[in-house]
């Protein structure tokens, strides 16, 4: 390979001039930022067991009151993008997010895009632009870039969920702000029942509905049932995944990032080919092993972990009885948006 020259090879005065005119050379930082074969990658393998986190979430809820955090978050950081950006990989920000009972997150709508899986208790829900979303375990809940939302509790016992959003990318483009509202009106509820049965959507005989996102709650208890009837239905299938997809379109259900839901049969082992997004595996239920290039996570119910871009993932589910099952994210929609997407075998 051409060996580069170095910025030290320039003159002193040569150098001063440039950066007086704001100038950089690109050839001695040219392989930094187009490197042989493969991308620099500051994301490391990095798992967050939840049975660790969930003290101190709740100790966070002792100490802080709704009222003075908006939201009562523990974000969940990368080493190696450095723990102030607040980011799981370069385009997914993760949190666990804590509600009390009787507590109310206040309305408001901001441009990142997000999405809230919820990992445990009752009783709270999600209001986005009017719909009552209630929260149960396991359930994906959309709050689209722009839509105002809000959470409250109505139970006795404390309800987490995993925040996932694009803010790093939204962050960088110096497009990420939010707005304050008040408290909306409920105008449904109950909506997802609408689109249950593949195939077939609601179809208003005098206008389409024009919403970009017309479903924004996606319960467990359905997806569930949809991977077991599709396993069930074609028993030789490679992997049992079902893609959170917008039913009007059946395109991805946001447009940066996209979501799945992974069924891993008992005694299975998956090998993932080699891809060029990051990716982050949440347990719903069950156990299962995450192995990358000699490197191993075991995750329980609700751990969390990423894995960078551009190796290959085997997922191992160890029991013989009792399937595992996986909620995943990357941001594939957008690699494929932009022609960078790859698949490497």
């Amino acid at each position: 390979m051409l060996e580069l020259a170095r910025i030290e090879d320039l003159p002193e005065a040569y150098r001063s001039a440039l950066r007086q005119q704001n100038l950089v050379p690109l050839w001695p930082s040219l392989r930094a930022v187009l490197p042989p074969l493969k991308p620099a990658q500051r994301t490391q393998p990095v798992c967050w067991p939840y049975q660790s986190l969930r003290p101190l979430l709740l100790q966070a809820g002792e100490l802080t009151p709704i009222e003075k955090a908006e939201r009562r978050v523990l974000v969940m950081a990368n080493p190696g993008h450095g723990l102030e950006k607040m980011q799981a990989t370069s385009s997914i920000y993760l949190g666990m997010q804590l509600l009390l009972p009787g507590e109310w997150a206040p309305a408001h709508k901001h441009t990142p895009n997000a999405v809230r899986m919820i990992v445990e208790g009752h009783g709270a829900y999600t209001t986005v632009n009017g719909e009552k979303c209630s929260m149960s375990r396991g359930d994906l809940i959309l709050t689209p870039t722009g839509q105002w939302h809000e959470h409250g509790h109505d139970g006795d016992q404390p309800v987490v969920w995993l925040d996932v959003l694009d803010l790093p990318l939204i962050y960088y483009m110096e497009t990420s702000y939010v707005t304050e509202g008040k408290a909306q009106p409920v105008t449904g509820e109950g909506i997802e029942r609408s689109y249950k049965r593949g195939g077939v959507v609601p179809a208003p005989v005098f206008a389409r509905n024009e919403n970009d996102y017309p479903m924004i709650h996606y319960p467990w208890a359905d997806v569930r049932q949809a991977l077991e009837e599709l396993v069930a239905s074609q028993p030789e299938i490679e992997a049992v995944q079902m893609a959170y997809v917008n039913p009007e379109t059946g395109l991805d259900c946001q447009k940066v990032l996209g979501f799945s839901a992974l069924m891993l049969r008992p005694g299975e082992r998956l090998e993932l080919p080699a891809r060029s997004t990051a990716m982050v595996f949440h347990q719903i239920e069950g156990r299962a092993d995450v192995s990358i290039e000699g490197q191993q996570f075991s995750l329980a119910d609700a751990d969390t972990c990423c894995i960078p871009g551009y190796v290959p993932v085997t997922l191992t589910n160890h029991s013989s009885s009792q399937p595992a099952f996986i909620f995943i994210a990357d941001d594939a929609p957008l690699q494929k948006k932009l022609g960078v997407y790859e698949v490497r075998n």
